[in-house]
């Protein structure tokens, strides 16, 4: 049995959550994936899925024996990578979690710069707003807004993103223009909540140098970001967000900017990878690469009139 070749089997369907998902994602026989496994089980002298004819679930045994599969199995490949043209031209599966927004509108059109440069990087994008464990899921690399980091991963500071305060054209006719913190009384929020931590968000203002935390009635509370701003194109009232997500929506005047002079504070973008990828020639070139989109004045995060 190639142990390695085992392991790396038993990560895939741990990943995918089945024995067929796996073959296919590896480009092997059924039989065989299922071969390796009961072998593995055999060699180590324990069960490690629990197989019905419904779902795979891992053991005690499977659950504490899969982060280091991931662990042993990322260091061969590093390993290999220092010795090999890889370092000059890396190359496999790199997985990569971001925002659906930051994704959508700023990262995938920029895209092809990446891949003319890394064609023998293959790679695969998760979009959502919710946390992810890098380990259990078998991701090299996320990005995220907001300052809530994990200390236990390795996080390489990326921008600071605009934010702005916007209402539909709609809502305000109807609850007037604020021109002041004072002119809110009276007005309305959409509220953002995080179904992981369940912490609920305000508004946020820099007025004279100091941040100013309000809390405004709602009707709706959301938990994604673009069912956020839906709601505040549907008219439900005042909403933050980083301008990117709605440069187009303002451009077009689905949406007015309000409070400029007293902006939300500027959000951190970070990227995070586990230690154990550190070395990840594929996590680094990728890392650098968002370093230098981040950097560029047209990327699309920044207004153009912000100064960044």
């Amino acid at each position: 049995m190639d142990r390695f070749n085992a392991m790396r089997v038993f990560t895939r369907i741990v990943e995918l959550g089945g024995f067929a998902k796996a073959a296919d994602s590896l480009q092997l026989p059924r039989a065989s994936v299922t071969i390796l496994i009961k072998q593995l089980e055999a060699h180590l002298g324990v069960q490690l899925l629990q197989r019905t004819t419904r779902q795979i679930s891992l053991t005690l045994d499977g659950a504490a024996y899969y982060p280091r599969c991931v662990r042993l199995l990322a260091d061969l490949e590093e390993t290999e990578a220092v010795f090999s043209a890889a370092r000059q031209n890396p190359k496999g599966l790199l997985r990569v979690d971001m925002p659906a927004g930051v994704g959508r509108l700023i990262v995938i059109p920029a895209l092809p710069q990446f891949t003319a440069r890394y064609p023998l990087i293959e790679l695969e994008i998760g979009l959502n707003d919710r946390p992810v464990d890098l380990i259990r899921e078998g991701v090299d690399c996320v990005l995220r807004g907001g300052s809530t980091l994990d200390d236990s991963l390795v996080a390489r500071p990326l921008c600071m993103l605009d934010q702005v305060t916007c209402a539909s054209p709609q809502y305000l006719q109807r609850r007037g223009t604020p021109q002041c913190l004072e002119d809110l009384e009276g007005h309305q929020m959409v509220e953002y909540f995080s179904n992981s931590t369940g912490k609920r968000y305000g508004l946020e203002f820099i007025a004279d140098a100091q941040l100013r935390l309000i809390d405004l009635p709602k009707h709706v509370s959301v938990n994604s970001a673009d069912g956020y701003l839906a709601a505040c194109e549907a008219g439900y009232g005042l909403v933050q967000t980083p301008y990117y997500h709605v440069a187009q929506q303002l451009k077009e005047g689905r949406l007015v900017e309000v409070l400029r002079e007293m902006p939300p504070p500027a959000m951190p973008l970070t990227a995070l990878y586990p230690p154990h990828r550190q070395l990840s020639r594929r996590v680094r070139v990728f890392v650098d690469w968002m370093v230098d989109l981040c950097a560029q004045s047209t990327n699309g995060f920044f207004r153009q009139d912000s100064g960044n």
